[in-house]
Parts: structure tokens; sequence; C-alpha cells
């Protein structure tokens, strides 16, 4: 089975507290939860996000390999599709460290590496999309919708994602007073990793989100899903609501 990205993980949250510390300049402390993460994880799924996250403010270019080493032989160990999509991420940060240490031959041999991994998703579900419209079978949800989060903006792309319960995230914040609903789809075209999410908290696309200008054609409707109780649904919106981050469309 497959390892799902879960945001109510206890070493996922340390490293979500960390980063908020470190977004206001508590880079100290910020560090300080990361060891914390690292020495309470238990496996190496935990270990390679922890890791990840203490390879980062490093500003010893040796410490920072150290971990970004250990962070990706954590990844290697876990051999799971969820997981090798950190692979070019991993890889072209530690040709960085090489590179910066002056060992050019390493440098050369990680970025390689790092693209050969670049490539189309290769995931192949099943995947799921989360809303408050009231649709059917066979519907298609195409692109040129407002933005949930931005309502100022209009949608390039449909997004969606292998990840049930982020699916059902997405329904809980979507726009409507209709009840929330997840449904099962197909992408009937070529799709693309999320580049809203890829790269930008966690290393790669650990949410397993995606975007496609195609249509996604409905084939079912999921029932089952973590649902958010109301204190969550006001801390999520109370988050998006101070993001002022832009949104790529």
């Amino acid at each position: 089975m497959s390892i799902r990205f879960d945001p109510n993980n206890p070493v996922i949250k340390l490293c979500m507290s960390g980063m908020s510390m470190e977004d206001s300049g508590n880079m100290e402390d910020a560090i300080t939860i990361f060891h914390k993460a690292w020495h309470e994880a238990t496996d190496n799924y935990e270990r390679f996000i922890a890791a990840y996250h203490l390879a980062r403010p490093q500003t010893s270019t040796t410490y920072k390999l150290k971990w970004f080493e250990t962070s990706l032989q954590c990844a290697l160990n876990i051999n799971d599709e969820n997981v090798k999509s950190a692979y070019p991420t991993l890889y072209v940060n530690i040709a960085k460290c090489y590179e910066a240490m002056g060992d050019s031959d390493h440098a050369l041999r990680n970025f390689e590496l790092s693209n050969s991994y670049k490539s189309a998703p290769s995931d192949e579900g099943p995947f799921y999309h989360g809303t408050k419209a009231d649709l059917q079978v066979d519907d298609l949800l195409t692109a040129g919708g407002t933005s949930n989060y931005k309502p100022e903006l209009k949608m390039n792309h449909i997004y969606f994602t292998a990840n049930v319960n982020g699916a059902g995230l997405a329904a809980a914040l979507a726009k409507g007073e209709g009840r929330e609903r997840v449904y099962m789809i197909k992408p009937t075209g070529k799709f693309e990793n999320d580049p809203n999410v890829t790269d930008k908290k966690f290393p790669g696309n650990l949410t397993r989100s995606y975007r496609s200008q195609a249509p996604l054609k409905i084939i079912g409707e999921e029932t089952e899903w973590a649902k958010l109780t109301t204190t969550e649904r006001r801390e999520w919106r109370e988050n998006l609501a101070r993001d002022k981050g832009k949104i790529i469309n």
C-alpha cells in the first residue's frame, strides 16, 4: 500500500510549526523544532521529511550536505512512488552543496541524477476532485472556473489529487452552500504536478496534487474520507486568509 501524506502526522506537524517560526525570522527555534521532529521520527518516511527540513536552514555546507544526503537515503530506503517526486529536489540540493565545496565531479553526477528523475507524473491513481457542486457520472470538470482561494482569479487548469483526504479538504474549502462532495475522476489528457504545492513546503509532490488543461471525467463518487472538525475548518480558512502567496496559474 502506498504511503499517504498526512498533515496530522506528528512529525509533519512539527515541521510545519518549525516552518512557521522560520517565516517569522525565529531561525534558532525553528532548527530546534526540526531536531525534535528528527528525534521523534519513527520510520524512514518521517526521517526523510525531518532531515530535509534540518538541511535547508544549515549555514555550514558540510552539515547541509549531511542532512540532505540523510534525507535522500531515507527516501531511497522507502522506495515508494509517492516519494520519488522528491528525488530531483534532493539530488539537486546535494549537487549544489558539492558545487559550493569545489567538488565538480560529485556535483555533476548529482545534477545528472536530478535530471534523470524529472519526468511527467506516472501516478496511476485513483484520482479525486473535491467540490460542493452536485454532479453526475460522465460529467466533465473543465478549466476556467474561479479559484477557491483567490476569487478574482480565473483558473487555467483543473486540479485533482490521488489523496482522497486532500480532495476532502478541497471540498470543505470550496465555494457554495452545497454538500461536500468528493468525486472519483479520470484525466482525459496530459497532467502535471501542481506547481503551487510541489517543492514548496515539502520536497517533491508528496500530496500527489496535479492539474490539467484537459477535462476530468467523473467516474464515481467517494463517500469515505477524513472530515474536518469545525475547529480545523476555521483554522484552514484563517491560514488561507493570511496567505498572500501568488497562485501559479
